[in-house]
C-alpha cells in the first residue's frame, strides 16, 4: 500500500504570525485522542519515493525516544499538552471541579451576555444534516470577520468536500454545531465533529467587536451542557496546542511533542538548522518582552 506524501509547510512563526516557510513532502501521522491516551508506539507507513519524512503530530513524551527513523534524524518542533474533559461525570460536576474564579467568571460572563440579549442566552444547537447546512451559512458570516480567519487562515472552510462531510456527519449524528446569538445577530460559532465518542474542537471563532464580553468560553460552557447530555458523547478533544481556555476547561492532559522524522540530505539538514537558529532567536526575543523599550514592540510583531 503505497502512502502518500504531501508538500507541507515547516513554519518560521512568532507567536501566530508565520514570517515564511520551506516545503518539504512529508507523510503525516497526527494522532487521535484515542491514540495518545493507548501509550502505544504509533507505527510510521512507508516513505513513498520522493517524500523527505514524516510529520508526528501529538506523540506522547515518553514515546519521544521509541519512534525514530531507520536513517536520517528526528527534530522536536513544539511541545505543549494535549488536553481532553470527560464527558461521562456529569455538567455539575464538571463546573464544580473547576476553580471559585472561573465558575464565578463564567456565570458574570454569561448573565452579562445574557442581559444584552433581554434577559436570556440565545445559542442554538444543530446536529442534523439539514440543520449543520443551516448552521455552516450563518457560521461562515461570523468567520469572515474572526481571527482564526484573517490572520491564520483557520475559520470555518466554505469548500464543498468540507460542506459534504460536515452533512454526512450529521446525517450520522456524530457532528455538533453551536452558534451564539445577540438581538438576533450571531456572534460567535463552535463546530466540532465526533468519532467514535469523541468530540473534537475542531472550528471557533466570534466577532472580534465582541471580545472583551468572552462570548467564546460562554458560547463552549453552553456547548458542554448539550455534550455532557449525549450519551454518545465520551470525551472533548481539545487538539493540538496550549491555552488559557483549554487547560480551564480540562479535567485531563497528556504532555505531547510534534516530532518531524526527516531523511538525512544536505536540505533537511539545512532546514531544521535555520528552524533551529530562529526558534532559539524567538525564545530569546519572548524574554525581551519585560523590557520597557522593546517589550511593546515585540507584542505588535507577535500579533501580526
Amino acid at each position: 500500500m503505497t502512502t502518500a506524501a504531501q508538500p507541507w509547510p515547516i513554519k518560521f512563526q512568532i507567536g501566530a504570525r508565520t514570517l515564511f516557510s520551506i516545503r518539504r513532502r512529508l507523510v503525516r501521522v497526527p494522532l487521535e485522542l484515542r491514540d495518545v491516551l493507548s501509550g502505544e508506539v504509533p507505527v510510521l507507513p512507508p516513505l513513498p519515493p520522493g517524500a523527505d519524512g514524516w510529520s508526528v503530530t501529538s506523540l506522547p513524551e515518553p514515546l519521544l525516544d521509541r519512534v525514530r527513523p531507520d536513517s536520517g534524524f528526528a527534530f522536536v518542533r513544539q511541545r505543549y499538552t494535549r488536553y481532553h474533559t470527560d464527558l461521562t461525570i456529569g455538567f455539575d460536576a464538571w463546573f464544580a471541579g473547576l476553580s471559585g474564579n472561573a465558575r464565578s467568571g463564567l456565570k458574570r460572563k454569561a448573565k452579562k451576555l445574557a442581559e444584552a440579549n433581554e434577559g436570556a442566552l440565545d445559542v442554538r444547537t444543530y446536529r442534523t444534516a439539514q440543520e449543520l447546512a443551516e448552521f455552516h451559512g450563518i457560521a461562515r458570516r461570523v468567520a469572515e470577520r474572526t481571527y482564526q480567519e484573517k490572520l491564520l487562515g483557520a475559520g470555518l472552510p466554505n469548500d464543498i468536500p468540507f460542506r459534504a462531510a460536515m452533512q454526512g456527519k450529521g446525517a450520522r449524528r456524530e457532528a455538533f454545531g453551536w452558534l451564539l446569538f445577540v438581538g438576533g445577530t450571531p456572534i460567535a460559532y463552535l463546530y466540532c465533529p465526533m468519532t467514535a465518542g469523541d468530540v473534537r474542537y475542531d472550528y471557533v471563532g466570534h466577532d472580534p467587536s465582541w471580545s472583551e464580553w468572552s462570548p467564546g468560553s460562554v458560547l463552549h460552557m453552553a456547548a458542554f451542557r448539550t455534550l455532557f447530555d449525549e450519551p454518545a458523547a465520551l470525551r472533548f478533544d481539545f487538539t493540538e496546542g496550549e491555552g488559557q481556555h483549554k487547560r480551564q476547561f480540562a479535567t485531563g492532559g497528556t504532555p505531547c511533542a510534534d516530532l518531524l522524522l526527516l531523511r538525512g540530505t544536505l536540505g533537511n539538514r539545512a532546514t531544521v538548522k535555520a528552524l533551529r537558529a530562529f526558534d532559539g532567536g524567538v525564545e530569546r526575543v519572548k524574554r525581551a518582552r519585560d523590557w520597557p523599550v522593546l517589550g511593546p514592540l515585540v507584542a505588535r510583531v507577535r500579533r501580526g
